[in-house]
């Protein structure tokens, strides 16, 4: 009996240590490439994350990392302006979302899959345009998904969901618009350590107060447009 489950345990030993271990090691090689930048770099990184899920389709890091990967490639080709770029964020956008979807699966109490479900539905949006992703129902999606990232850890990527709410109501078409919800959220992010030196947020700001209007608003978005 001793013999049995001892021959039992090595044949669990060989068969699944090397598949955690080829898992890890693909994840931390995607980890590198995704680190680097690059379309080339996240392209092959997602790859790789893939490979380690081929592995192990239960590994949540290999899962949230490629949602994160597919919305950075998606984000990359959109601010290149390569050729395709609306079909590559379509496609890439859609992608994400599925593993993001996954990754909130596998922990709903961990942020990483609901923070980047929202922001491939950012980049879904990108390709097919806002309206059509509104029309298959992705509004609340999103909605949700970033207030949940928020609730769960309101400084996760350096204050992310402040940020991601704040646009999120800034740029719905009406009447679903929210701009005070939106300045909340930015004002809520102006607090953080990470304002001062992100231009694109400052400029998401001033773009915001010229949209609401006033003398105060309008001098104040001068400053961070100057």
């Amino acid at each position: 009996m001793k013999r049995t489950l001892s021959s039992g345990f090595w044949i669990l030993l060989v068969i699944f240590f090397p598949i955690g271990l080829m898992a890890a090691n693909y994840v931390a090689e995607a980890d590198k490439l995704f680190d680097q930048g690059g379309l080339a770099n996240y392209k092959q990184a997602i790859d790789l994350y893939q490979k380690a899920l081929a592995e192990n389709s239960s590994d949540y890091e290999a899962t949230w990392k490629c949602a994160r990967a597919y919305r950075e490639y998606g984000n990359k080709a959109k601010k290149q302006k390569v050729d395709g770029w609306k079909d590559i964020c379509a496609k890439y956008g859609k992608e994400g979302m599925k593993y993001a979807q996954k990754a909130t699966e596998l922990e709903p109490g961990k942020p990483d899959g609901y923070y980047y479900y929202g922001l491939n539905v950012g980049i879904y949006s990108d390709g097919v345009s806002i309206f059509t992703a509104l029309a298959e129902g992705l509004k609340d999606k999103t909605q949700s998904s970033f207030e949940k990232t928020y609730e769960l850890d309101t400084m996760y990527k350096e204050a992310g969901p402040m940020i991601s709410l704040g646009r999120f109501w800034a740029v719905l078409p009406w009447p679903m618009r929210n701009r005070e919800k939106s300045l909340k959220y930015y004002r809520e992010y102006q607090g953080t350590e990470y304002f001062a030196d992100d231009t694109e947020a400052q400029i998401y700001l001033a773009e915001l107060l010229i949209q609401m209007g006033g003398k105060e608003k309008k001098a104040e978005a001068k400053g961070y447009i100057e």
